[in-house]
């Protein structure tokens, strides 16, 4: 099962779309997906539209049993395979500022129960969305995540949103040594933008192989196939067809077992 930490800390770069266009791409493919909406926002849970359940992720980050777990999931109204670990407003009440180290673990023991608690097939894939804040909900993900995909936009308040995410994934990573850089994938980009291109060179200079070389372009579909509650792969424009391509590239990365690659967190981003 690989279990990844989608974040990034400025807010409005489209890290919740990334990840519901990642669980699409699954659900395409039949890979059974476990979406943990830890944003307070809830934008995840609202579109994927689970059924009610008797508890949500606040409960069970404040009490990870494995019973608590089991009824805080729902299946999305997407289709079979793509399930939710419910979130909402209430999950800011377990979002910390300074948490010790037994509330950070509390979601990665949560995680352990999903062996346990699901029918075959077994989850291959879990998708955390993390807020766009360093609190205890976004270091716990990174505890409990095996991968970190950091999100930016081609804008330089946003590059500076993932200078500062990066710094957190090393700096949890050192006590989650499983924890290993996907990289940082760019969004929302206009490619005759000259400001967008200068923005994603000053990123490769900084992050070097880090930066993946697949981008997420700016279209209109996103927004049309979210407000539609769909996902991106069921919407028949070519602007929802280019989307869908890179997000199945970036799938295959998520899912494929490799090396730390040359650029790895324990390198320092060249300033």
């Amino acid at each position: 099962m690989r279990t990844v930490a989608v974040l990034s800390l400025k807010g409005g770069v489209g890290k919740t779309s990334l990840v519901l266009g990642l669980a699409g791409a699954a659900l395409t493919r039949n890979i059974r997906t476990l979406v943990v909406d830890l944003d307070p926002q809830g934008n995840c849970t609202a579109t994927l539209d689970p059924g009610a359940t008797k508890f949500t992720l606040a409960d069970v980050l404040a009490d990870p049993r494995r019973s608590v777990v089991k009824d805080a999931i729902a299946p999305s109204v997407w289709g079979p395979g793509l399930d939710v670990l419910v979130g909402g407003e209430q999950t800011e009440t377990q979002n910390r500022p300074d948490p010790d180290r037994s509330g950070l673990r509390r979601l990665g023991r949560a995680l352990s129960h999903l062996d346990a608690i699901t029918d075959d097939p077994p989850y291959r894939l879990v998708l955390l969305d993390c807020p766009p804040s360093l609190g205890q909900l976004t270091r716990s993900a990174l505890v409990a995540a095996d991968r970190a995909l950091l999100v930016t936009e081609p804008t330089i308040y946003a590059v500076a949103g993932v200078q500062r995410a990066f710094e957190a994934v090393q700096a949890e990573r050192k006590h989650n040594r499983e924890l290993q850089p996907l990289g940082v994938v760019v969004n929302r980009v206009r490619v005759r933008s000259s400001e967008h291109q200068y923005r994603i060179n000053e990123l490769r200079e900084i992050f070097g192989p880090l930066v993946l070389s697949t981008v997420l372009p700016d279209r209109s579909a996103v927004q049309q196939a979210q407000g539609a509650g769909a996902p991106i792969q069921r919407w028949a424009t070519p602007g929802a067809r280019e989307v869908s391509v890179a997000l199945d590239v970036l799938l295959a990365r998520m899912l494929r077992t490799s090396q730390p690659r040359r650029g790895t967190l324990t390198d320092q981003p060249q300033t």
